[in-house]
């Protein structure tokens, strides 16, 4: 695009709190200058500054931010839809794990990919979530579960970011799962992996926060407690898989370490509930996971919503609970199996989102000052982007 550039003829959704819903503009336009925006309103409030510009008629489609995925593990070797199968079939965990399934197949076909064959499969995927909009996407290790294959798959991640215009957040997740070497010694793989890990990370500038995963299968609160001290020891923010499957209090632990966000949630209790909202801890909801596991409890978003907690949705894609690359109808899941209004879901996809990658002085809503990340599409209404199934309406992305 010219350096300066005013779109006109549109319809705007700057996704902005505390005015109108979705922050709409029927007859808007938004003025970019060296990437960055400088006008977002009425057209007919720009003033005469902008008549340099260079004028690009949107014909009447609506544009918003572009699309934030902040919940992926879109790095990973193979794909386990045999185990898919296989469960459909009738197959226990227990069997499938005896068969070499589960996060072990997962784990041993990273580990085999070199760094550049990581980042050759993912493409794909990245390539799908691109062409439905998004502009910034979050990528976890964790299926690597040594020093090198974690720092491996960062390296894809960074590498991706550079393949495609598209602004890529990495998480170190080291702290997901125990691997085959270690297993029944969590603790040393915390010691020995999971800390050093994290600090050569570190130093190699190859993370941008810290996650884990708090479960009764993965790792009690005080294993957690133990990586976060190392994050913020390195000054790394922090984020947790928490009260996906039970109520281990993960949410609260994580609150107190001033996370960017708690994720999953579906067994979220009260004093989880109060201790984000105290913290300013972003709620990312994960229907992908909910739908593939055929959950039962969703995660407590009317009490998100009266407690003020801002909600983000992302796809969690992943081989294993959510092999799903769509944040389109990631938001059609949230609306139908959570209950989110289209308004929250697009939210969620966007200015909470950016809250929860700590980007949200940057990205996430249409207004002067924030980089010029936007989305086009040939709707008329945002609510549609929630109500189609299997539609993908984008005209174009902008970025910056």
């Amino acid at each position: 695009m010219p350096m300066k550039t005013l779109l006109t003829n549109l319809t705007l959704a700057t996704m902005t709190e505390g005015g109108a819903a979705y922050g709409l503009v029927d007859d808007g336009a938004v003025a970019i200058a060296d990437g960055r925006v400088v006008f977002a309103g009425p057209v007919q409030d720009f003033a005469e500054e902008f008549d340099e510009y260079d004028t690009r008629d949107m014909k009447g489609r609506l544009v918003t931010p572009a699309l934030i995925d902040c919940h992926t593990h879109l790095v990973f070797g193979g794909n386990r839809a045999r185990e898919f199968e296989m469960r459909l079939e009738g197959a226990t965990y227990e069997e499938i794990a005896r068969a070499g399934g589960g996060i072990v197949s997962t784990v041993s076909a990273t580990r085999g990919l070199s760094q550049e064959e990581l980042a050759r499969q993912t493409l794909p995927r990245l390539d799908a979530m691109i062409a439905e909009g998004v502009g910034t996407v979050e990528i976890k290790s964790g299926y690597g579960l040594s020093v090198e294959d974690e720092l491996k798959m960062l390296r894809a991640a960074r590498e991706l970011g550079r393949l495609r215009k598209v602004r890529v957040k990495t998480s170190y997740l080291a702290a997901h799962a125990v691997p085959v070497e270690y297993k029944g010694r969590a603790d040393s793989y915390i010691d020995e992996i999971v800390l050093p890990g994290m600090e050569a990370g570190a130093d190699e500038g190859l993370i941008d926060a810290v996650d884990g995963f708090c479960e009764g299968i993965a790792f009690s609160p005080d294993q957690i407690a133990l990586v976060f001290d190392k994050a913020k020891a390195l000054g790394l923010p922090v984020k947790l898989h928490a009260e996906q499957l039970s109520d281990l209090g993960g949410a609260k632990l994580a609150a107190e370490y001033g996370a960017l966000s708690a994720d999953h949630l579906e067994y979220l209790g009260a004093d989880g509930v109060a201790a984000m909202a105290a913290s300013g801890t972003v709620a990312v909801l994960l229907p992908g996971a909910f739908y593939t596991l055929r959950e039962k409890q969703s995660p407590p978003v009317q009490a998100l919503r009266d407690a003020g907690v801002p909600i983000a949705i992302a796809t969690d894609c992943n081989p294993g609970s959510s092999p799903l690359a769509s944040p389109l109808l990631t938001m059609n899941m949230a609306s139908t199996l959570f209950r989110l209004t289209p308004e929250e879901a697009l939210a969620g996809l966007t200015r909470n989102a950016a809250k929860a990658l700590g980007l949200g002085d940057e990205i996430g809503t249409i207004e002067p000052g924030k980089r010029a990340e936007l989305a086009v599409w040939n709707v008329e209404h945002p609510a549609e982007l929630s109500y189609r199934i299997g539609f993908n309406a984008l005209h174009e992305r902008i970025v910056g």
